[in-house]
């Protein structure tokens, strides 16, 4: 018997990065939307570039069936922003479009699964058009706000743990140094934690601004103590106390520029000069692993994990974690509760307004057991 419910329509989308368990998300949400509640689901394709074209796909039971296990979104993804769309040579706001592609198919409600970006896009459309939306938290980084963990960080965690286990044949039979580079620009969920499951004698992160020489001098200690390799997780992010000078001395420019209206060509040049270094900046992996062999003498060597962090079959937790976040999504929808992100709290899914995480990013805390718990057994975090 089909359950009553306040939702006759509904769109989903996948927005961002691809990532383990999209597929689950959206099987648990069509599912139990159609069985259980009687609803429409319509697909749009591409993400937010698929409903501003409205090329959509209808969703049935036979669409998401055998679909638990795979990688990947069937219903593709993409980076745009409504606000800010490529069209031909043109950057344009085509959040009116997407509003009215809406209306046209009779969306009661938009579900977006993606990550911190898909959080805000979702909010500016509720804003701009008094559309309702519900999210749901996908990213490897584990950095949106408002849940205890995201779907994919699981699968991704393990992929990198292995990674590093593997490492540790090379690195032993060589004596080298290994330096491993892990996801996260802006967080360090993902490398801390796969650097404490794998055993990393030195793991660095965005949080914490690491001294080369810090490091340095933690390796050649461990030479001195018999261990002849050394194993580094590095997040891509990761920044020096250098780094962190240099930023902080550019900010100060910059806010003194905004009350100052005078601009030598100095400073401009100095701007074009940072500019560019930030498009073809080295990786932090190479950089470290350069100073490392240099400072110390010992041999390094980099591994770069990329994209295969956010490839192949879904933990599963994370299938589980789908499908727990996808029928709470269909149940919120059928009691008509819009505006909110679902959220993972206390071994259960509860709904969390929109407006209160989307915008905010969730970093590790200096003061995180994770932190205090590698610390104690060792590892190096790159500072005093």
């Amino acid at each position: 018997m089909v359950k009553e419910s306040k939702t006759r329509c509904i769109g989903i989308l996948t927005s961002g990065g691809d990532c383990p368990g999209l597929n689950a998300a959206i099987r648990a949400i069509t599912k139990t939307a159609i069985n259980v509640y009687g609803m429409n689901v319509l697909g749009f394709l591409d993400g937010f570039r698929g409903l501003v074209e409205n090329r959509t796909v209808h969703l049935e039971n036979s669409t998401v069936s055998g679909i638990l296990t795979n990688g990947g979104t069937i219903l593709g993804t993409s980076r745009d922003k409504l606000h800010k769309m490529p069209m031909g040579n043109k950057i344009i706001d085509m959040t009116h479009v997407a509003i009215e592609n809406l209306r046209q198919n009779h969306i009661d409600c938009l579900v977006c699964l993606g990550g911190n970006g898909t959080q805000k896009n979702a909010l500016k459309l509720h804003q701009a058009g008094n559309i309702n939306v519900l999210t749901l938290p996908k990213t490897i980084d584990n950095d949106v706000a408002g849940t205890e963990i995201t779907f994919g960080y699981d699968t991704a965690l393990q992929i990198a743990t292995d990674a590093i286990d593997r490492l540790h044949t090379t690195a032993t039979s060589h004596h080298r140094i290994m330096v491993c580079e892990i996801m996260g620009n802006k967080s360090g969920w993902l490398t801390l934690g796969a650097g404490i499951a794998g055993g990393a004698d030195v793991i660095l992160i965005p949080e914490i601004p690491y001294d080369i020489s810090v490091v340095v001098n933690y390796l050649l200690e461990r030479r001195r103590k018999g261990s002849k390799f050394s194993i580094i997780a590095i997040a891509e992010g990761a920044v020096s106390t250098d780094d962190e000078n240099k930023k902080t001395k550019i900010q100060k420019k910059k806010n003194k520029k905004q009350t100052d209206s005078t601009e030598t060509s100095e400073d401009k040049n100095e701007e074009i000069i940072l500019s560019q270094q930030n498009i073809y900046q080295e990786s932090k992996a190479n950089i470290v692993a350069r100073q490392l062999r240099d400072l110390s003498g010992i041999e390094a060597r980099v591994t770069t994990l990329g994209h295969i962090q956010r490839g192949g079959v879904p933990s599963a937790f994370d299938r589980t974690l789908c499908t727990l976040m996808g029928t709470k999504a269909a149940e919120l929808l059928a009691k008509g509760i819009y505006n909110v992100m679902v959220s993972y709290k206390s071994d259960s899914c509860v709904p969390v307004p929109l407006d209160k995480v989307a915008g905010i990013r969730k970093c590790v805390p200096l003061d995180h057991p994770l932190i205090q718990a590698a610390k104690l057994v060792g590892t190096c975090m790159g500072n005093k």
